[in-house]
C-alpha cells in the first residue's frame, strides 16, 4: 500500500510549523513591512528547477524531486513578503507552482510565458506573481523580439542565443503608478567574449525601447538572472553600456547560496538620469537579499548543495520603491 501523501493546505508536523513560525519573525526583522499606500517591494528570485513536488512533508532518500511540502512552504511564506515577484526556473511542470498559490491564498494572482524550447532553453517558463490587494496589470504583456533590420550587430536568433528565454515584459500598475518590469534569464554561454558585442546591441535596442515608453507614461525595470560573476565583467559592462544603473547598495551583496562573495547573478536595474528616458514613476528606496540559509530545514544536516535542490540556489532579490509623488 503506498503511503497516503500530504497535502499543502494541511496544518503541518510540530516541527515544521516551529520553523515556519522562526522564518516569518526574521523575515519581520530583515524586510520592509508591505505598506498600502506608501511602498511597493519586488523582487527577482530564481528558484532552481521549480516544477515537480515531493507530497511528503520531508521527502526520502528515494524520493525524487527532493522539494517537498516543508521547503514549499518556506518558499511560500518568502515570497508572500513583496507585492511583485518574478520568478525564474518555472518548469513546464507547474505542479509545486500550483501548491504555492494554494499556499498564498486567493489575493495572489500570476501571469506566465509559455515553456520554452530547445536544449538551452531548458523548458524553462518565465513568471510573475503579485498581490491583487495592491498590484493590477496594466495591460501589457510581451515577449521582446527584436527585428532582425534593426541593427546589424542583432544578429537572427539573438534573443535564442542570449537568454534561457525570451525577455518577457509586463506592465504593472500601483495606485497611480505604472511600470513595466522584464524579467530575464541570461544564458551563461561557453564563449563569453564572443557575446558581448551582441549583449551590447541589446542593451541598446532596450534603452531605446525604454525611450519609447514615454508614450504610455510608464517606467522600465529590467529584473533577473543576468549571470553577471562580478561587477565589471564583460557582460556586466555590456549591459550598463547604454546606462543602466543598478543602485548602489545592491551592487556588492552575496547573491547565491552556494558562494560567500564570488557572483552576482541577479540584478534589479534600471535607466537613470538619461535625458530621452523618463525617470521612474516609483522612487527607490532600498534593497538586499534574503538569506535563507541559516533559518530553514537545519534539523535535516544539508549540505548548501542539497538545499538548492529543496529550495533554491538563488537568494531571493528585493528593492522597495516608494509609490508617494
Amino acid at each position: 500500500m503506498s503511503q497516503k501523501t500530504n497535502k499543502i493546505l494541511e496544518m503541518p508536523p510540530a516541527a515544521v510549523q516551529t520553523e515556519i513560525n522562526a522564518l516569518n519573525q526574521v523575515l519581520d526583522l530583515e524586510l520592509p513591512f508591505k505598506k498600502l499606500d506608501h511602498n511597493v517591494l519586488i523582487a527577482t528570485w530564481n528558484i532552481r528547477s521549480f516544477g515537480d513536488l515531493t507530497e511528503k512533508w520531508e521527502a526520502g532518500s528515494d524520493d525524487s524531486p527532493k522539494r517537498d511540502l516543508h521547503s514549499l512552504l518556506a518558499i511560500a511564506q518568502i515570497i508572500s513578503r513583496f507585492d511583485i515577484v518574478a520568478v525564474q526556473e518555472i518548469k513546464g511542470n507547474i505542479k509545486a507552482f500550483r501548491h504555492m498559490l494554494k499556499v498564498l491564498g486567493n489575493n495572489w494572482s500570476f501571469i506566465l510565458t509559455d515553456v520554452s524550447g530547445g536544449s538551452e532553453g531548458n523548458g524553462e517558463r518565465l513568471g510573475f506573481l503579485f498581490d491583487t490587494r495592491k498590484v493590477k496589470l496594466s495591460g501589457l504583456a510581451c515577449e521582446l523580439v527584436v527585428p532582425n533590420e534593426k541593427t546589424n550587430k542583432i544578429k537572427e536568433g539573438a534573443f535564442s542565443r542570449q537568454f534561457a528565454r525570451t525577455p518577457y515584459a509586463v506592465g504593472f500598475k500601483v495606485e497611480d503608478k505604472t511600470f513595466v518590469l522584464v524579467s530575464m534569464h541570461v544564458l551563461y554561454g561557453k564563449v563569453l567574449s564572443a557575446r558581448e558585442d551582441e549583449l551590447k546591441a541589446i542593451a541598446e535596442w532596450m534603452k531605446d525601447w525604454a525611450t519609447n515608453m514615454q508614450s504610455f507614461d510608464q517606467s522600465l525595470v529590467l529584473l533577473g538572472d543576468f549571470n553577471i560573476d562580478r561587477m565589471g565583467d564583460p557582460r556586466y559592462e555590456a549591459f550598463v553600456s547604454t546606462g543602466l544603473t543598478v543602485p548602489e547598495d545592491l551592487r556588492q551583496i552575496r547573491r547565491t547560496l552556494l558562494d560567500n562573495q564570488t557572483k552576482f547573478y541577479s540584478q534589479i536595474a534600471w535607466f537613470e538620469n538619461h535625458y530621452h528616458i523618463p525617470q521612474l514613476s516609483i522612487k527607490y528606496e532600498a534593497g538586499g537579499v534574503f538569506d535563507f540559509g541559516p533559518h530553514l530545514l537545519k534539523d535535516r544536516d544539508l549540505s548548501p548543495f542539497q538545499m538548492s535542490w529543496r529550495i533554491s540556489d538563488h537568494l531571493p532579490l528585493w528593492a522597495e520603491f516608494s509609490t508617494k509623488s
